[in-house]
């Protein structure tokens, strides 16, 4: 028994001996990547995972098991999506088949760590709704030169669960880290991902302890316009220190590693890095806040995913995998971390459709009605409805690149754009016509949406609603937070 303790602790030594020169040798990190994922390097460092989420790839080595689950619209059939191989990628292909010809949504996230803190879609929480699924081919991308899908987090949609195994609470240290993207986000709140109030509602200070991603800045002044990785220890988004920390710079690259780790009573840190290439960045690593109930913290172990503690549910984001951890991570660590993310090679497929300058109709898949510039209006402030299709350009619509994946969507007969009225972030807020601004409010994205496409506001994170699903000419076209139905769906044909 001695004798067998004594080789399991030398193969333990050699081993976090191995995986730390990985992480510091650049030459290492490709074939490290091939035997040791990112729970395979928490766990010899001696910071296991408790809780491993991702709809592209397996975060263990021996991880041969289900990734997330999908649900059909037309049926409610569900199907689990698997990884391909032990320590593989998803098997999107699986999806493909099962939600052909019809819409998806992510219906759960599994957990990897073997601890069953898997993620459904959110209840009601003290700040917001019920949430719905992400739309399941909403968001594909490449990992390890396999076509995968992401989770697109858009206004109403969120994940939780509030019954966890495993996850730190009270003042126990904690690690996070998530891969996410660094050019769909918004300045609403919250996109967060990590431990959270078992209630769904803010319970104080220090009860939170998760990786927030966007462009709010809570606490003035922020380094530049963001998006920042900063921690959501409730009340408060933090850059660093007591909130304000102009040394966190922000990054927007494609692929954005972020991290956040939290000893529970003195100490966190905030990191980032680009998620295809390079080194880690630390934007913050020093004292907790000194106002009351984050020092030491107060987490309840909850897991939250697209939203604030509250579920706060107005914030967008993308989701490509993330755990969390017991323990305080070391940083050579969270360097190995990094250099395996960035050995897979994340990529972004190209953009082809729509078409930049080709003129389009948009089609309400609910109701068959196009949209549809009012009374055939120039002016600004025009109003945009449903109408039967006339043929005429006052109901074709030409898309323009405003870069990073969105675009300007411009009628053909005014020359004036579609508009964020006012720029609002609530639901219920029309849009409308009006001159070229240049800002956000005026940049959309477009998605697939199984056969057919959802359209949703930078700025907002909501999509373009039909008022009320209604059918007739003249029904008002605004915005609302994603529901999942074809209301807020779109054909885009010449």
């Amino acid at each position: 028994m001695r004798l067998r303790r004594l080789r399991k602790t030398l193969w333990c030594v050699a081993a976090t001996t191995v995986l730390l020169l990985g992480g510091l040798a650049g030459t290492a990190a490709t074939a490290q990547a091939a035997t040791s994922l990112p729970c395979d390097i928490y766990a010899a460092a001696g910071t296991p995972c408790v809780a491993a989420h991702s709809t592209t790839r397996a975060l263990y080595s021996a991880y041969n098991g289900v990734l997330y689950q999908v649900q059909r619209a037309s049926d409610s059939a569900t199907t689990d999506i698997r990884t391909l191989s032990a320590g593989g990628y998803a098997n999107a292909s699986a999806q493909d088949t099962f939600c052909s010809g019809t819409l998806c949504g992510i219906t759960k996230i599994y957990d990897q760590s073997g601890k069953g803190n898997t993620l459904t879609i959110e209840g009601a929480g003290g700040n917001g709704g019920q949430d719905v699924g992400a739309i399941a081919n909403a968001l594909p991308l490449t990992v390890g030169g396999h076509a995968v899908y992401g989770v697109s987090v858009q206004a109403g949609v969120g994940y939780r669960d509030n019954a966890t195994s495993g996850v730190p609470t009270g003042s126990a240290a904690q690690g996070a880290y998530m891969v996410t993207a660094g050019h769909h986000v918004d300045g609403n709140c919250c996109f967060d991902y990590g431990n959270a109030e078992t209630s769904s509602t803010d319970t104080g200070n220090g009860h939170m302890d998760a990786i927030n991603f966007g462009t709010e800045c809570w606490f003035s002044p922020c380094s530049g316009s963001g998006p920042w990785v900063q921690a959501d220890l409730e009340n408060g988004l933090f850059a660093g220190g007591n909130g304000s920390d102009t040394g966190n710079t922000g990054n927007s690259s494609t692929f954005v590693t972020a991290m956040l780790k939290n000893n529970g009573t003195t100490t966190y840190a905030i990191k980032d890095g680009n998620a295809q290439s390079g080194s880690l960045t630390t934007a913050y690593a020093g004292a907790l806040p000194t106002t009351s109930g984050y020092a030491p913290m107060h987490q309840e172990g909850a897991i939250v995913l697209g939203t604030g503690g509250d579920d706060s549910n107005w914030s967008d984001g993308s989701f490509f995998e993330g755990v969390l951890t017991a323990g305080y991570p070391t940083d050579a660590a969270d360097n190995a971390v990094q250099s395996e993310i960035v050995s897979v090679g994340y990529s972004q497929p190209s953009q082809t459709f729509p078409a930049t300058g080709t003129a389009y109709r948009l089609t309400n898949t609910n109701s068959g009605k196009v949209l549809d510039a009012q009374n055939c209006g120039t002016a600004n402030g025009t109003a945009v409805q449903l109408w039967a299709s006339l043929g005429n350009t006052c109901q074709q619509w030409k898309f323009t690149s405003a870069g990073n994946g969105h675009y300007t969507i411009t009628n053909t007969n005014s020359g004036t754009v579609l508009d964020d009225k006012n720029c609002g972030i609530s639901n219920g807020t029309a849009v409308q016509l009006w001159a070229s601004l240049g800002n956000t409010c005026q940049q959309w994205d477009v998605s697939a949406a199984g056969s057919h496409y959802t359209i949703t506001n930078v700025n907002t994170g909501m999509a373009l609603d039909v008022t009320n699903c209604g059918t007739a000419n003249g029904t008002v076209v605004r915005q609302w937070a994603q529901l999942d139905n074809t209301c807020q769906q779109w054909d885009i044909a010449p």
